[in-house]
């Protein structure tokens, strides 16, 4: 799909590859995303189908669910 072509040559641009890369998502149309990168994070708010693509799962957004994930898994 373009989300994921879009992915693949941005991080292709900039000379890394998919197992350093970390992305979130909460819908249908982050999947793509999600299954592309190493460390893919669906929020917990967020849909089954994307749950179902995401490696792990993150707090919601209200509960800074990127910041926590970030801060476990990045730093």
């Amino acid at each position: 799909s373009s989300v994921d072509t879009h992915l693949d040559r941005r991080c292709e641009n900039i000379g890394i590859g998919a197992d350093e890369v970390m992305s979130f998502g909460d819908a249908e149309n982050d999947c793509p995303m999600l299954d592309f990168a190493k460390y893919s994070f669906a929020m917990e708010n967020g849909s089954d189908e994307c749950k179902a693509h995401a490696k792990f799962v993150t707090k919601s957004n209200a509960e800074d669910g990127v910041a926590v994930a970030v801060e476990k898994y990045a730093l």
